[in-house]
């Protein structure tokens, strides 16, 4: 019996990915698909910065709820973005989901609300373009010394990394990101140029030290792995 209730819900589960949602008032949002994993890619028009994409993003993000949809529904959009910036793709759609958004494509670049609310969300948002410009972190590092070994110590940062492992870091207010850069690099091995630091949805630059980030110790920083250092 209970095989037999939880076989349909499974197919319930499916029949409502595949046909798509009613509104209150009974009208069908159109076909649902689930979240695609391959983001896609693009190149801009031109060559740009970290810096850059993540301002652009910034000024979609601030400006897009005040023409159309619900704010609920905006925020739930960009929380999937970052996850799927984060790759943490069941985040994402555990996020689109839990806001009721219907996906014709699978995809975050066409999606509804419950109501019937059109959204769309542009390709940078998504994903970086082929031809973004990555710091180049071991030449901006080179003139900052590493602290010294005796340096007192403040607290322990967390940092959560893409690849959704956590590490703690000795770290004091007076340490710069590329010195961080470089603690996680001796403890992780993983290369300071595949290193994107992010605080609040702000990129932390190399040179920025922990005290100008307004960083506490109960706090994450979210370390976005790039799988090569001269490609996203």
């Amino acid at each position: 019996m209970g095989g037999c209730v939880g076989t349909q819900r499974r197919r319930q589960q499916q029949q409502h990915h595949r046909s798509g949602r009613r509104t209150g008032n009974g009208r069908k949002t159109g076909r649902n698909e689930p979240l695609k994993k391959e983001r896609p890619k693009w190149k801009s028009d031109y060559p740009m910065t970290d810096g850059q994409l993540r301002s652009k993003r910034d000024e979609f993000w601030d400006t897009a709820p005040a023409f159309e949809g619900r704010k609920e529904i905006w925020d739930a959009l960009k929380a999937a973005a970052y996850a799927i910036e984060c790759n943490d793709h069941e985040l994402a759609q555990a996020i689109v989901d839990g806001a009721s958004i219907t996906l014709p494509h699978g995809s975050l670049t066409e999606c509804y609300d419950e109501l019937g609310n059109r959204y769309q969300l542009p390709v940078y948002c998504l994903a970086p373009p082929l031809n973004l410009i990555t710091e180049k972190c071991d030449e901006e590092t080179a003139d900052i010394p590493d602290p010294p070994a005796n340096a007192k110590r403040e607290f322990q940062l967390k940092v959560r990394l893409s690849t959704g492992k956590d590490v703690k870091l000795n770290a004091s207010m007076a340490d710069t990101i590329g010195q961080l850069k470089r603690q996680l690099h001796t403890e992780e091995g993983i290369e300071p140029s595949r290193q994107r630091w992010f605080f609040s949805g702000r990129l932390l630059t190399d040179k920025m030290r922990l005290q100008e980030t307004k960083i506490q110790k109960d706090f994450v920083v979210q370390v976005i792995v790039n799988e090569v250092a001269a490609i996203y």
